[in-house]
């Protein structure tokens, strides 16, 4: 990573508690991301759900489309694109769209489905779904890059099958998949040059595996004469800051417990054990959730930079523990005091500060002379 500086991003699932007006939470979701754009995120990832009540966007292209025409610089994902529910055809033909709509903002971001239920619903086996995104990425791809692809599997066919719209990014645009403990998504990836959207926290534990999925998406990627660098590495941590440690951990109580419930009630593991009476303490400890001070999160991420070896974004995962405007201020507080110490942006400001002050007390005897020999000039001018 010698010479990069790291990226910052949001994963936004999204995920709203069931007493909240849906109508309203969807509106939060939009300004959240023209927020990110004012405070110069790189990117953000929407997802894509069909059930359990708290990720409530079916979508994430229609929303992205929405989003480009409120934003300028953000790009936008797919965060993920359950790629196995969807032929491929109509995937990767709305994506080139978005691109051209985008200007190139958007980014494709795929995945097997992380609900059972979703896939129950559509009569599709979650044993298939891994399966079945391997096969529809092995099409995607191809389409986006302008070739004619014919392919047959038990659930999709491609006759002599092209894009009439060729990719605005060239060969296509930026990808990633989905990795949580599975090498699964580190095989897409690496077969296809893709990028990793990691899941699942950032313990010794949780890294130890992720470093692993890593060096086998390298080693797919070589394979199939494909290139990925450190910079396509996106690491999601549930992540909330406040000036004071023990206010962000106050902010907390607001809507933690809620999700720790649908994490139990529908996700299929629940990344908080059964019964657990201080979720907050719990996930904090475990280096599940990332609550403190900007400091706090800066001595963070460094932790995950030297263990990892150097990744390439840091993504804040939206999860609406908190209200609506400490959220918005902490993702303030990350822009303003986070991003600077890893982006070296003030570096030249240091530098220029430590010179005027190095030189501070010759300068400010030649100004004060100069100042003196103003005001005598003066009198003496006037004098006469």
């Amino acid at each position: 990573m010698t010479g990069s500086s790291l990226r910052f991003g949001a994963f936004v699932g999204p995920h709203h508690a069931l007493d909240e007006n849906p109508t309203l939470a969807l509106k939060r979701d939009m300004e959240l991301v023209e927020l990110l754009d004012t405070l110069n995120y790189d990117e953000v990832w929407i997802g894509e759900h069909h059930s359990g009540g708290f990720e409530i966007i079916a979508s994430p292209e229609i929303f992205i489309a929405a989003a480009a025409e409120r934003t300028k610089y953000i790009k936008l994902g797919t965060g993920v694109k359950t790629v196995s529910f969807h032929h491929p055809l109509i995937v990767a033909d709305q994506m080139v769209q978005l691109d051209h709509m985008t200007r190139g903002r958007v980014m494709f971001g795929a995945g097997p489905g992380a609900l059972p239920t979703d896939a129950y619903q559509m009569g599709i086996k979650p044993g298939d779904q891994r399966r079945r995104m391997t096969e529809a990425l092995d099409a995607i791809v191809p389409l986006m890059k302008g070739e004619t692809v014919s392919m047959e599997t038990d659930w999709f066919t491609l006759k002599d099958a092209k894009l009439q719209l060729g990719s605005y990014s060239k060969p296509m645009m930026e990808m990633a998949v989905t990795s949580v403990k599975s090498p699964s998504g580190a095989l897409c990836a690496g077969k296809h040059g893709a990028g990793l959207l990691v899941l699942g926290g950032v313990s010794e534990e949780a890294l130890e595996s992720q470093i692993k999925n890593w060096a086998i998406c390298q080693e797919k990627a070589t394979e199939n004469n494909q290139n990925v660098e450190r910079r396509q590495w996106r690491i999601t941590v549930m992540t909330h800051l406040a000036e004071t440690r023990e206010q962000a951990f106050k902010d907390m109580e607001f809507g933690l417990q809620k999700w720790v419930d649908y994490s139990h009630a529908v996700l299929p593991a629940s990344p908080f054990p059964p019964g657990e009476r201080d979720p907050l303490a719990w996930g904090v400890d475990s280096k599940l959730l990332l609550v403190g001070t900007p400091e706090d999160a800066i001595k963070e991420i460094e932790r995950v930079q030297k263990q990892t070896g150097g990744f390439g974004t840091f993504l804040f995962f939206a999860h609406n523990f908190v209200p609506w405007e400490t959220a918005k201020h902490s993702y303030e507080l990350a822009a303003r005091y986070v991003f600077p110490h890893f982006q070296n942006s003030n570096v030249p400001r240091r530098q220029s500060y430590d010179a005027a002050r190095q030189g501070h007390n010759e300068l400010q005897t030649d100004f004060l002379k100069a100042v003196s020999s103003a005001s005598e000039a003066y009198i003496s001018t006037n004098k006469k």
